[in-house]
């Protein structure tokens, strides 16, 4: 049976598809409204932000990408900061899948994703990731004028992260007020403080290699 497409659907989706498409991301999926987020070479639509900010970036970045495999891949040994997606989001989903490089020897790998952060990272909301463990938010929310760290691994009951080496994946919605991680199919960890209602998504390099892949973002009316 064929099925009616209407103008006004098409004309939306070749507008989402070139607002992203300015800003260094691929096209929209078909289905379902997400948006594939991968950078070229070049990392145009994308900016390296120092942690804190007000250090130096290494002049050589750790960061690159495998256009056959479709991965972006953080070295991590160029210093602590994260790669900011240069578009800001209000209201969205966002969706990553994720695994370190194993090391011979035991390590504390150590990442996370950041959502709703500002521009410079100073206000910033992470979801935690590391070797069978994470999955939890933590951050510096403004509240009367100033920031207050906040962290809420104390309230994970189970560890759903699998060890480095293997592949997990984080959805994270954010809506109002309310940030909501779920880990590997199954909702983590959620915050209902969030008092910036926008801001930038991001990868952090903190130390340890780590791939990235499927990184897609939806947003909510």
């Amino acid at each position: 049976m064929k099925t009616a497409i209407s103008i006004a659907g098409v004309t939306s989706l070749v507008m989402a598809a070139a607002l992203f498409a300015m800003k260094g991301a691929a096209a929209p999926a078909a289905t379902g409204g997400w948006v594939a987020l991968f950078p070229d070479k070049s990392f145009k639509g994308w900016t390296r932000v120092a942690i804190p900010p007000d250090h130096p970036l290494d002049p050589v970045s750790q960061w690159s990408v495998d256009p056959v495999k479709r991965f972006i891949v953080c070295e991590g040994n160029r210093g602590h900061e994260w790669l900011r997606y240069d578009r800001e989001l209000a209201d969205f989903e966002l969706q990553v899948e994720w695994r370190f490089t194993r090391l011979a020897k035991p390590a504390p790998y150590n990442s996370g994703i950041f959502v709703r952060t500002g521009a410079d990272g100073r206000v910033w909301y992470q979801a935690q990731i590391g070797s069978a463990s994470g999955g939890f938010f933590f951050g510096d929310n403004p509240e009367n004028g100033a920031l207050k760290r906040f962290n809420l691994s104390s309230l994970v009951k189970e560890n759903r992260v699998k060890e480095a080496g293997e592949w997990n994946t984080y959805l994270i919605r954010c809506q109002g007020k309310t940030l909501r991680l779920s880990v590997n199919g199954a909702v983590m960890s959620e915050f209902h403080e969030c008092n910036t209602p926008r801001g930038y998504i991001g990868l952090e390099a903190e130390g340890y290699r780590i791939e990235f892949r499927n990184l897609r973002v939806r947003e909510l009316p």
